[in-house]
């Protein structure tokens, strides 16, 4: 299906449902399946819930073989599409289904995202481009949406996107209204109004296209005309629009169309060479200052971390409410704590989310943290660990994270003593591990699972699960396999449960299988059971039954998807991307979400949820990783296992490789060994990296492990090159922690295998860490021993940037002639390297030792290079940082109106980034800009912002020193001074900041 002058389509919906397949059209069979298929088009890339399906299929009365034949449906749709032109996968996707292709294959999203931007550029000034969007838009359409389908609920959607194609057409006329093409769109009005006569709208704009091509006669007719359609319809009077219309006409008052307007210039240009704006004019500087201070203010984190519920819960209603009023109950002292406790496959964590779910909106609205404490694992998360995580999710920037146990929970109990939230703590090894991870304040609760019974958690409620009774288990077969299977085969169903020992991971696996295969009986499956129970009958029971559901799952997979099981068994990462599969396979597919399926539809893994790019992502319940890797072991040879390793690590290596490149606009300021890559699909890498840091983020736990992993299995050159490329995230999140623990485990693997080259780049970046943390002395000692295997090595990178942040260290001893001699030496060596951006940061920091020495003009030729340098290759970090030195060379020029818009357009950038430190710096800025200008009520406005965004992400320091700028603007308020400066000192004493504690006392007592 072609769009005349547009892409080539794979699905209609806009008109009647069309299929594009490989051959030409494909056959969609009426009834169900039509229905079905325009419900996921409708829906493109989100999960549509088999319930939905069912009412949309058979609305009030469904028979009790709905899920059966909804299943039946898919399986048959999955065939069909096969043969469709282009990239198409149908995937179970709890608590139903998702069609996952890309928006350019169906015209309804094509439309959508066409006029989306359309109405943008309209918003920006662009109407003729607008227009010719709104155009190609329209011209998808071939009738009403989904003509000839029957479902009365998809009618309804279906009348949505009618209703949005009319409102296309209204604005595109606007539009063209606005650009002067009045005399041109009266016929096609006409015939509008005529088909649509109660849309006012566009009576209006028919009444102004006839006004505006001189036709005044005709246009109050039009009115008349319009005012008659309704009163005869509708009874009603036109609105106000179109009765101000007439007026505007009768009095001769309608204006003109509206000329477009060109877009205002760009703060970025004033900087770059632009002249100043004259002194003195306030109006000029306070259009150009940030928003207000109630929206510069960000808004409270508020996390939302919980793993997705499931559709076919069962559970024991009084126990649900138990566990509710335990952790939500009115009249508590202390924080509401309840753990589940209970043996393998029994449903804890099942149980957990799911209780979690049910408060989640109403009883805890601040937030909800959760984390796998991954308890019955060889590398259990430790506390610290723990809260770091937590920390960030509530909005603390990781540089202001503190290092010990003790620091952290004491800043994680002071962030939560207003909040209501609930903590989900999942699979906790013992006391131990939960204890520091608990709030102090009452309005928040912990839900804790485990295996051991956490006897000595202070005041925690407890359940402890095992086996689901028989009218339970009954119902959770049912509501896979369908309730008229059950009812048919009743005494089968009871033998089924018995045999799986009524445990819920059994009976699921058993389950999924048979909802899989409509055509087996219960008995057929009781028999294939019994027979594995009796080759087990060695072990214990509940490990027994366990393994008798695997085992007979396992052994009726296909080969491919077996082997795709053990070899995923081999992946540590919490939860596994799709990609992993064709990495391990060495298969090449842009779906490899497909391989994944087969292990889905029979419980052998589970969704674990969507990734901002639309990948699916999944994880193992760790009692079928395990029995998986004992199947690798048996049945894989070494040399098979190190080959599948090497493509997964290879594709994590890669991936954090673009993730870099991204950032820094190329392969800048970073070493890379030789291990090689395996390329995921390009489209999952398009749209996983289309934000890399958000992607780095996601995928910390997954990176950082396969940093320790690659190490153990002997990849030595991998893991310090996949450490090395994660400081592009550690740096700019301060996951200070994570940096060197890292650093460390790669730094043990390459000194074992002798690799001096890796040696040397860990080393190096050990000292760009222990400079983060002030230990100067330390990163001296780290970097030297680095620069010198550099040197030996010949190695221009490497030794650029250590005498870069050799430079950074004498700035800081006050050395500044020594500083510039590294920073000469260090240009050369990027020079060497051919690293621009390397260049451009040394510019940047040297150029702050210009300004400091008087050399303003040399200061700013510097920075005037690096900034071409940012902007020639797109690295956003780059440019603020040396926009924040400009705008500080123009203060110290006396260019001070300058100075404010290149601190407005960094802190822009600040926000636009989340990068809250930044943010606090740059109001600081601008504070000291405007005191500099005699302008004492805006460098208040900002004193006051800085100090509120600062002490919002607990940054006392930064917040103390705003307090001084603030309380010495005050003089004349002592009453309000001294409250700034208190708590200041208090933290400046803390800190051991001298110098800011003598001037605040100084203050404060002249207060």
């Amino acid at each position: 299906m072609d769009v005349p002058g547009g892409p080539r389509l794979t699905f209609r919906v806009l008109g009647p449902l069309q299929v594009q397949g490989t051959a030409g059209p494909l056959r969609v069979p009426p009834g169900r399946q039509e229905v079905i298929l325009a419900a996921l088009l409708l829906e493109t890339n989100r999960v549509v819930s088999t319930s939905q399906l069912v009412d949309l299929i058979w609305e009030d009365n469904p028979p009790e073989t709905a899920r059966t034949q909804v299943q039946i449906c898919v399986s048959r749709l999955r065939k069909l599409l096969v043969d469709a032109d282009g990239e198409v996968a149908l995937t179970t996707r709890p608590p139903g289904y998702v069609l996952h292709t890309g928006a350019g294959n169906v015209d309804a999203a094509l439309f959508t995202g066409l006029v989306r931007r359309a109405r943008s550029l309209g918003e920006g000034g662009d109407r003729e481009e607008a227009v010719r969007l709104l155009r190609s838009a329209v011209t998808l359409w071939q009738g009403d949406c989904l003509t000839g389908l029957d479902s009365g609920p998809l009618a309804n959607a279906a009348r949505q996107l009618n209703e949005e194609r009319l409102a296309a057409v209204e604005l595109r006329i606007r539009l063209e209204l606005e650009l002067g093409h009045h005399d041109r769109l009266v016929g096609e009005l006409q015939r509008l109004t005529h088909e649509h006569p109660l849309r006012e709208k566009l009576h209006g704009q028919l009444i102004q296209a006839l006004y505006w091509s001189g036709r005044q006669a005709e246009a109050l007719e039009a009115f008349r005309t319009a005012r008659r359609y309704l009163a005869e319809e509708l009874g009603l009077e036109p609105g106000r629009e179109l009765r101000d219309l007439e007026a505007a006409i009768l009095a001769g008052e309608l204006p003109p169309p509206a000329a477009a307007r060109p877009a205002p210039p760009l703060v970025r240009g004033a900087v770059a060479s632009g002249p100043e704006a004259p002194d003195g004019d306030p109006a000029a500087l306070d259009a150009a200052s940030p928003a207000p201070i109630a929206e510069s203010i960000r808004h409270e984190t508020v996390p939302h971390q919980l793993p997705a519920d499931i559709a076919d819960f069962v559970a024991d209603g009084q126990r649900l409410g138990t566990l509710e009023k335990a952790l939500s109950g009115d009249g508590r002292g202390t924080v509401g704590l309840a753990a589940i406790t209970g043996k393998p496959g029994t449903g804890k964590s099942t149980l957990a989310v799911h209780v979690a779910h049910a408060l989640a909106e109403t009883g805890f609205p601040d937030g909800q943290l959760y984390c796998d404490l991954r308890g019955t694992t060889a590398a259990p998360a430790t506390p610290v660990e723990v809260l770091g995580r937590f920390l960030r999710a509530l909005g603390i920037p990781g540089q202001l994270i503190p290092e010990s146990l003790d620091e952290r929970a004491e800043m994680y109990r002071t962030r939560l003593s207003t909040r209501r939230v609930l903590v989900v703590l999942d699979d906790a090894a013992g006391e131990g591990q939960v204890l520091p991870l608990l709030p102090g304040s009452r309005g928040c609760a912990v839900l804790v699972t485990s295996r051991a019974r956490l006897t000595a958690l202070p005041g925690a409620h407890r359940v402890e699960l095992d086996v689901l009774d028989e009218d339970r288990a009954l119902e959770l077969l049912a509501r896979i396999v369908g309730g008229d299977r059950v009812a048919g085969e009743a005494a089968a169903a009871e033998a089924l449960v018995r045999t799986v020992g009524r445990l819920p991971l059994a009976l699921r696996i058993v389950a999924a299988r048979l909802a899989a295969r409509p055509h087996w009986t219960l008995a057929s499956m009781v028999q294939r059971l019994a027979d594995e129970r009796h080759r087990l009958d060695e072990l214990a029971h509940g490990e027994m039954t366990m393994r008798a559901s695997l085992s007979l799952t396992y052994e009726g997979l296909a080969p491919e998807d077996g082997g795709l099981l053990r070899l995923l068994s081999m992946a540590q990462a919490p939860t596994l991307p799709s990609w992993l599969a064709g990495a391990l396979l060495d298969d090449h597919r842009p779906f490899p979400s497909d391989l994944m399926e087969p292990l889905v539809d029979v419980q052998m893994l589970d969704v674990a949820g969507v990734e901002p790019s639309g990948g699916f992502r999944y994880r193992f319940h760790e009692i079928i990783r395990v029995y998986a890797r004992e199947q690798l072991a048996a049945q894989h040879p070494p040399d098979v296992r190190r080959a599948a390793f090497a493509r997964m690590a290879g594709g994590w290596m890669h991936l954090a490789e673009e993730a870099h490149r991204k950032v820094y606009g190329g392969d800048f300021t970073v070493l890379h060994g030789t291990a090689p890559r395996w390329r995921p699909p390009s489209p999952y890498t398009d749209h996983a990296l289309a934000d890399p840091l958000a992607w780095l983020d996601a995928e910390q736990a997954a990176l950082c492990g396969m940093v320790g992993h690659a190490a153990e299995e002997g990849l030595h050159d991998l893991s310090w090159d996949l450490a090395t490329s994660l400081v592009t995230l550690f740096e700019v999140r301060g996951h200070y922690d994570l940096w060197e623990s890292t650093h460390l485990t790669a730094l043990a693997a390459v000194r074992k295998a002798g690799n001096l080259r890796g040696t040397a780049a860990i080393r190096a970046s050990l000292g760009s860490l222990y400079m983060s943390r002030n230990q100067y002395d330390t990163a001296r000692q780290s970097l030297n021993s680095a620069l010198d295997v550099f040197q030996a090595l010949d190695e221009p990178m490497g030794e650029a940037l250590c005498r870069r942040d050799m430079a950074l260290i004498a700035r800081t001893d006050g050395d500044d002639a020594a500083a510039l001699e590294l920073y000469r030496r260090s240009l050369a060596d990027f020079g060497r390297a051919d690293d621009v951006v390397g260049r451009a940061i040394v510019l940047t920091q040297s150029a702050h030792i210009r300004m400091r020495q008087g050399e303003i003009d040399l200061a700013q030729k510097q920075l005037d290079e690096a900034l071409d340098i940012y902007e020639g290759i797109g690295y956003a970090g780059g440019r603020a940082r040396t926009l924040r030195r400009v705008g500080q060379v123009l203060l110290e020029q006396g260019r001070n109106d300058l100075a404010v818009l290149t601190f407005t357009e960094v802190l822009e950038l600040c926000r636009d980034s989340g990068d809250v430190i930044g943010e606090g710096h740059l109001l600081r800025d601008l504070g000291h800009a405007f005191a500099m200008m005699g302008r004492p009520d805006r460098a208040r406005d900002f004193y006051d912002r800085a100090v509120s965004s600062r002490e919002q992400v607990m940054d006392f320091s930064g917040g103390a020193l705003a307090r001084l700028d603030l309380a010495r603007l005050l003089t004349d308020e002592p009453g309000r001074s001294r409250k700034l400066l208190v708590p200041a000192v208090e933290v400046f004493r803390e800190r051991r900041m001298t110098r800011e504690l003598a001037e605040a006392e100084r203050l404060l007592g002249a207060c």
